[in-house]
């Protein structure tokens, strides 16, 4: 079976084109809400976030994620802290999940993938891009967030022109039409390729 990465800026449509690769039959873990759940159920984790962030860190025994993330996002040596304390969880985690999986290929949707120099765990990966302008019109309607504020988190990570030497397939994600066309595609390669 092969392991695919997918990956791509906040904003980009990862999950939207996620979901697309699943209507296709292919197993989809989502990192980022397999973190969120490891947070509030890994005695590891929890113990290491109280220790970097101090008790506020978890509010009536749940975690406290908008502290974390007002905590994070304006200071990067921070960010990354957490991220080596949660990564390494996620990525046992993944590993054990795709192990029960019976596909040719599962897909592990990851918005750090490059920002944690991870490209070498993946058979291939897939790279998720839109405009900027695009991402940040997506953000604010999908967040309550300012414009300041997913600026802010978009600059923890790299910026695409970095991204698309190192990626096997890029999708942009504008027109839905053309994304689902491209999945098709790439679904149609991958499976050539394994």
């Amino acid at each position: 079976m092969k392991i695919i990465g997918l990956t791509g800026g906040i904003g980009s449509g990862k999950t939207t084109v996620a979901k697309m690769f699943e209507e296709l039959g292919v197993p989809i873990y989502n990192s980022d809400l397999e973190a969120k759940k490891l947070m509030h159920t890994s005695k590891t984790i929890r113990k290491k976030l109280v220790d970097l962030f101090g008790e506020t860190a978890y509010h009536d025994g749940k975690l406290n994620r908008s502290y974390i993330a007002k905590s994070v996002f304006n200071d990067p040596l921070l960010l990354k802290r957490l991220n080596k304390i949660v990564h390494p969880v996620v990525r046992k985690h993944f590993v054990k999940w795709s192990e029960t999986q019976n596909a040719p290929y599962v897909i592990q949707e990851t918005a750090l993938l490059f920002e944690n120099e991870a490209q070498g765990l993946y058979d291939k990966v897939i790279l998720i891009t839109a405009p900027m302008e695009v991402r940040i019109k997506r953000l604010l309607e999908r967040d309550n967030a300012t414009r300041e504020e997913i600026l802010a988190r978009m600059n923890n990570q790299l910026e695409d022109s970095k991204k698309l030497p190192l990626a096997d397939y890029v999708i942009e994600n504008v027109n839905l039409e053309k994304t689902s066309a491209k999945v098709d595609e790439i679904h149609s390669r991958i499976l050539d390729f394994s």
